[in-house]
């Protein structure tokens, strides 16, 4: 118990308990609203090319949303298969973060760590570390999870389905239907002036780069973005040590304390 304790004060929760009630509602909150959007990626899969087969086993064995847009739109912007493949690669990359945490709050069984694995994504993590106590945060990670999964991959198939039955996405516009859902699921979470300009400049470098790189290396290139803004944020924002130090050092002068008396302190 103490060591659960420890494990969520770390990530800045209370240790007071929820209902069971209250943690399923808002894990089904999200993997209802989430999954819907598998309609999304099944129509811009099978308008890249995809068969309904492909589609289908791409939601079941990657089961990752950006990875899985990132694909099949790389794909279908005539890309070479394995630029694409390597730009899914790096965007779930992203998981292996989450579940070095969730392993250590949810300590889970051996044997059921790799089927968990397969669950660690954006929202079981969100869900998952949003909770106070271990129980609740096994109960938000299966319930989100588990409803995810199989919203996502039935709402895969219908929309599989659906772009086969009318045929031609593009001349309907259904094309535009997977980024329009990521953009939709990225914009609030764009909180901070860093992270819209890591955004904006993302932006900027994969459309420079489009008519420059073949498909799927354009995404590789924004990704640039994230080192780029931080150096230049780093580079601008004054440290704040020595200005504090000064400020000390000027308050101590005021009171009969010399420079030397305050650094043989530090030295001690």
């Amino acid at each position: 118990m103490a060591s659960e304790h420890r494990a969520l004060t770390d990530i800045g929760t209370a240790p007071e308990p929820r209902p069971d009630a209250a943690v399923i509602r808002d894990a089904l909150g999200v993997g209802v609203a989430v999954g819907l959007s598998g309609f999304a990626f099944g129509v811009t899969s099978a308008g890249s090319g995809l068969s309904l087969l492909q589609t289908c086993l791409l939601s079941l064995l990657v089961f990752t949303g950006a990875s899985q847009f990132a694909l099949v739109g790389a794909l279908a912007a005539g890309g070479n298969p394995f630029a694409a493949a390597a730009g899914a690669f790096f965007l779930g990359v992203r998981n292996t973060f989450y579940g070095l945490r969730l392993s250590q709050l949810l300590a889970l069984p051996r044997a059921v760590r790799p089927f968990a694995a397969h669950w660690v994504i954006d929202e079981t993590a969100a869900v998952t570390l949003a909770q106070p106590t271990r129980r609740a945060a096994r109960l938000g990670f299966t319930v989100t999870g588990l409803s995810l999964y199989v919203l996502w991959n039935l709402t895969t198939l219908g929309g599989a389905l659906g772009a086969q039955a009318i045929g031609d996405t593009g001349a309907w516009g259904l094309d535009a239907a997977g980024p329009a859902v990521f953009l939709a699921l990225l914009a609030p979470m764009l909180r901070t002036s860093a992270e819209r300009a890591v955004a904006g400049l993302a932006v900027v470098l994969e459309l420079g780069a489009l008519p420059l790189l073949p498909g799927g290396v354009p995404v590789l290139v924004a990704a640039l973005a994230a080192p780029a803004v931080l150096f230049l944020k780093g580079r601008t924002e004054e440290p704040k040590g020595p200005t504090i130090l000064r400020t000390a050092g000027a308050g101590a002068e005021k009171h009969g304390v010399s420079k030397k008396d305050m650094a043989d302190e530090e030295e001690r």
